[in-house]
């Protein structure tokens, strides 16, 4: 599996916030901007680092939504 970076998986969890926010309450578009905004920077992002480190873009990302969206128990 892709090994994404540490930025990657930072800007997924900002886009996962900003989701979980915009959800949160009634549909504006203001209150979307941010969600769009940074799944668009976190698309762009995994696109740049797909193209230097040679990574499928698709595995890439579904790395990063691992890391991030189940992520494995830590361990004592």
């Amino acid at each position: 599996m892709a090994k994404p970076s540490d930025e990657l998986i930072q800007l997924y969890r900002a886009a996962v916030e900003a989701q979980t926010k915009a959800t949160a309450e009634p549909y504006t578009k203001e209150g979307w901007a941010p969600w769009r905004e940074a799944a668009a920077t976190f698309q762009q992002a995994v696109t740049a680092e797909a193209e230097v480190t040679g990574e499928g873009r698709g595995k890439l990302e579904q790395a990063v939504k691992k890391v991030v969206l189940h992520p494995e128990p830590a361990e004592d």
